[in-house]
């Protein structure tokens, strides 16, 4: 696998880059950085901070030029790093989708239920210009877990 902007191998089995914050109250709140899922070391491909997870960019099936092929390849990508750090696609609360073109919107729609059958989290809809030119679409997102943690 290559790293999305860098085209670099990805290098599985990282170790995360833990950080923690001053402590407030006699509190401290860590910070979780997972390693780049995209060859990038400047983008991890989630941060958990707290009970909140912020997951990177996630995109992929460049093979086809085909929107709901890329979503499937999205989505599955996202679900393998949520499970690094023990959460799902059903924890996700916000999920922001980036199109190349917006007459791609309901064919992009429609994968959305296979993922999430119990519901869709909120969601954001946009169009935007890639680096890869392949690259038809891509997501983002927050999940929410209590005690999430690598």
């Amino acid at each position: 696998m290559t790293g999305f902007a860098t085209g670099r191998p990805h290098r599985p089995g990282r170790r995360p880059n833990l950080s923690s914050s001053t402590p407030v109250d006699g509190v401290t709140s860590v910070v979780t950085r997972m390693p780049s899922h995209c060859g990038d070391d400047t983008c991890p491909s989630c941060v958990v901070a707290g009970d909140q997870i912020y997951l990177a960019h996630h995109a992929g099936g460049y093979e086809r030029d085909d929107v709901a092929h890329q979503m499937r390849c999205a989505f599955q990508a996202a679900a393998a790093t949520l499970a690094t750090v023990g959460v799902s696609l059903s924890d996700m609360v916000m999920i922001t989708l980036y199109l190349k073109d917006l007459d791609d919107f309901q064919a992009a729609r429609a994968v959305f239920p296979e993922y999430f059958p119990d519901g869709c989290p909120a969601r954001m809809a946009l169009t935007t210009t890639f680096i890869d030119p392949r690259c038809r679409c891509m997501i983002d997102g927050i999940a929410y877990r209590p005690g999430a943690r690598p």
